[in-house]
């Protein structure tokens, strides 16, 4: 076991969808994985492993921000031995082109947090996504028919910004989305030599407000993501 996963060596696949909402994990694990158990409900973070067209695969929630996701990405690494993380969440549209329930997939991630620059004081660190997974996330999301953008995000520390205007700013400039983990994962993914890319449903938008979504719609409905990010995880390298 780690600090915050009460998982046995060998419970865990190698490869990993990780959604913000627990209860997101248990939706994905109980409507698209066979004969999935669960191996944590350490702080209701609940996970699980199953099967996906014959491929061992595993379902986990990493909470809020990215100090929690960088706890449980961390020991899924480090201590489970997870090569290939895969973040399934929402975001925020920063641009008018980038409609609800459209997918965005994070090239790149800015981010206004000191996670990483407390370790790179001198650097701008840059976080990107696995260029094989990208490109094959983007393939199949197209050959699925779903409307898809490519690009950077914002991944913020806070949700309630006092810099609203500045975000809706980034949008002019080709920020496509924020949220909030993204950046988190790609940096221990290049910290220990992994795979990671962030898959995001639109869940509301900045800049066309008269299109958010609701609590439930979001834990149930974003169904494309998680076909994609399955898809995606049990794609040959």
């Amino acid at each position: 076991m780690s600090i915050h996963i009460a998982a046995k060596q060998g419970e865990i696949a190698d490869k990993i969808l990780l959604p913000g909402d627990p209860l997101r994990a248990k939706f994905i694990a109980e409507n698209f994985l066979e004969d999935a158990v669960c191996f944590n409900e350490v702080r209701n973070m609940f996970g699980y492993t199953g099967t996906y067209k014959g491929h061992r695969v595993s379902v986990m929630g990493t909470g809020m921000g990215m100090p929690s996701i960088s706890i449980y990405a961390r020991e899924l690494i480090v201590d489970y031995d997870v090569k290939r993380l895969i973040r399934v969440g929402t975001a925020g549209s920063l641009s008018q082109d980038v409609h609800v329930r459209e997918l965005v997939l994070a090239q790149a991630a800015a981010t206004n947090s000191n996670i990483i620059r407390n370790d790179w004081p001198m650097y701008d660190f840059p976080q990107i996504a696995s260029f094989n997974l990208l490109d094959k996330a983007y393939h199949i999301a197209k050959d699925l028919g779903m409307i898809t953008h490519v690009g950077s995000v914002l991944s913020s520390d806070v949700f309630y910004s006092n810099f609203y205007e500045q975000n809706i700013k980034l949008g002019t400039m080709g920020v496509l989305a924020t949220e909030m983990e993204a950046a988190a994962l790609y940096y221990l993914a290049a910290q220990h030599g992994v795979e990671a890319l962030g898959i995001m449903t639109i869940s509301d938008s900045l800049v066309n407000p008269d299109e958010d979504t609701t609590a439930e719609e979001r834990q149930t409905t974003f169904t494309d993501m998680m076909k994609v990010g399955l898809e995606t995880l049990i794609s040959e390298s």
